[in-house]
């Protein structure tokens, strides 16, 4: 089978596996077998450490182990055989954390034997699906499919439901540095306040200034927007530059947000320029694809 093939079948069916993998799957069904539930002892089980989420809220977790130690464990954890008695998670890290928290000896696992491109790919979308990666999680998941399996941000967008622009969107904030991505992690960033200072001349100050001031994301691609006109304005400080309109603005976030990449409209008399900025011959190619399809 080739790349391409087994790639389109992800896509449609990826969902649908991680649906079954939480349920016993009746080996006469013709489908891949899940071995039945089976009480494993906890200290047998480890953590997948290529799962992109990397964050834990410390008291969503108590939160879950009391539950747990009240009701115990619903949903089963979803692993792999890595050794003989030993499992490595592919989904349900958060429960096993809950459940050391909560005591437990030992947990209900299903077993489902995959190589490490699938066990990734899974996570992956499990998280995205459940709305559990923070945007800085999501991007190095990405990141981690594209350099390692060699997908494209096509075939991303196929397997997780979402467009391609969502994807390079994503991507973009891996451009940041580290402050930014901290504060994108932590949660005191939006990814739209992120995706706003990329092309910027000083993320993290701006950053900072976005932080404090409680600004809204509208007002953090105005403030991005002054400094990159700033940038490309080679006149002194101080002299007089054209403000660009608000609709002019809105129509380069537009823009911007739809081919993930950055977009600079300049007006002269009743002409302009339309400037796209790529980084990559992927986006390049993915921009005269679009081109060609209008």
């Amino acid at each position: 089978m080739n790349d391409d093939l087994s790639k389109r079948r992800l896509g449609r069916g990826l969902a649908a596996l991680i649906g079954e993998m939480d349920q016993p799957t009746p080996v006469e069904t013709g489908r891949p077998a899940v071995n039945p539930d089976r009480l494993v002892p906890i200290e047998f089980i480890s953590r997948n450490p290529r799962n992109p989420r990397r964050y834990f809220d410390e008291t969503e977790l108590h939160d879950l182990a009391s539950s747990i130690r009240q009701h115990g464990i619903v949903q089963p954890v979803v692993a792999r055989t890595v050794s003989t008695d030993r499992y490595e998670i592919i989904a349900g890290e958060r429960r096993w954390r809950a459940a050391q928290l909560a005591g437990l000896i030992e947990i209900p696992v299903i077993v489902r034997d995959v190589d490490d491109k699938t066990a990734l790919e899974i996570a992956i979308v499990e998280n995205v699906q459940r709305a559990d990666l923070n945007p800085l999680e999501e991007a190095l998941g990405y990141e981690q499919l594209i350099a390692e399996h060699g997908y494209t941000q096509n075939d991303l967008g196929e397997i997780i439901g979402k467009s391609r622009s969502h994807v390079a969107n994503s991507l973009r904030l891996l451009k940041l540095p580290d402050p930014v991505r901290d504060m994108l992690a932590a949660g005191s960033l939006s990814a739209g306040h992120a995706r706003a200072l990329v092309s910027t001349s000083d993320p993290a100050g701006l950053a900072r200034t976005i932080v404090s001031k409680g600004m809204s994301v509208r007002d953090a691609e105005r403030l991005a927007q002054n400094d990159i006109k700033a940038q490309n304005d080679p006149r002194p400080v101080g002299a007089h530059r054209d403000e660009k309109d608000s609709d002019t603005l809105a129509l380069e976030r537009t823009l911007s947000d739809t081919l993930g990449l950055d977009v600079s409209i300049n007006h002269r008399g009743n002409g302009g320029q339309v400037r796209i900025s790529y980084k990559t011959l992927e986006q390049l190619e993915e921009i005269c694809r679009l081109l060609e399809r209008r």
